[in-house]
């Protein structure tokens, strides 16, 4: 392990925190948006599952604290990174890291122990796509290692009554989203569309599910990233916080 991770790097997020990041295991604009998105409430026992580097339990913690916080991996070299992450931080008393199959967490939580579960899930479809020949990469991206039948199972589970489902996803699987995690009575509450910039179309969907919740969805304005010269909005720049600051995006737009 420790051969795998010296190829990895410390990047600066919000608030001082920082995160251990390789080319294998990272993070995109899709993860801040969706820790920003569910941004649990000071108390609350959250989850992220399939976290990666832990950069979502990361940004909840330095922004929120107070509550207990849990990242699930399957991947043992992201779940180290996730790990040595939370140690340098501090945050070892408010955020654990597992290393296991988000689809066995009766193995990790009692039942309805829950107020909220995060998942960035692989964006592809079961049996769609290109596989990549990078494990990582492979696991990350393709529906057959995670579903979200298998997601909403997880959540439907874990979660108490009234508890949370936030997730992110590609437009194109919006309606089988909202299908089935309705059947798995996590009745989709909010709803916003994200755009690169005006003009262009959405190419990412952000939802929230509540376990048990009565039919009726908000759909909120559309998060624009960029305006039409292509500098950041003023909300994705409040989003990211001082992590606009790394020296290494210097002279780059926040969402990219």
């Amino acid at each position: 392990m420790e051969e795998q991770l010296k190829n990895t790097r410390w990047e600066p997020l919000w608030g001082g925190a920082k995160v251990l990041v390789s080319r294998e295991h990272g993070f995109g604009t899709d993860a801040v948006l969706l820790a920003h998105f569910s941004r649990p409430k000071p108390g609350e026992a959250w989850a992220d599952l399939g976290t990666g580097c832990g950069v979502i339990p990361l940004l909840w913690r330095a922004r929120a604290s107070g509550g207990k916080i849990t990242g699930v991996e399957l991947r043992e070299q992201a779940a180290e990174q996730a790990k040595r992450s939370v140690e340098e931080n501090g945050f070892a008393g408010e955020v654990s890291i597992i290393q296991g199959d988000a689809r066995n967490l009766p193995d990790y939580f009692p039942a309805g122990s829950l107020d909220g579960i995060a998942c960035n899930p692989p964006y592809t479809a079961p049996g769609a796509g290109i596989p990549s020949p990078e494990e990582a990469r492979r696991t990350a991206r393709l529906g057959d290692s995670f579903t979200l039948d298998d997601l909403a199972a997880a959540a439907r589970y874990a979660l108490r009554f009234g508890g949370k489902l936030c997730v992110c996803l590609r437009p194109n699987r919006l309606a089988e989203a909202v299908e089935v995690f309705h059947k798995a009575a996590l009745e989709p509450k909010r709803l916003r569309l994200v755009q690169q910039r005006p003009g262009k179309e959405p190419f990412l969907f952000l939802m929230e599910c509540r376990r048990g919740g009565k039919p009726g969805m908000v759909v909120e304005p559309v998060l624009l990233l960029e305006g039409p010269d292509g500098s950041p909005t003023e909300e994705i720049e409040a989003i990211y916080g001082d992590y606009r600051d790394n020296p290494e995006r210097k002279g780059k737009s926040p969402a990219k």
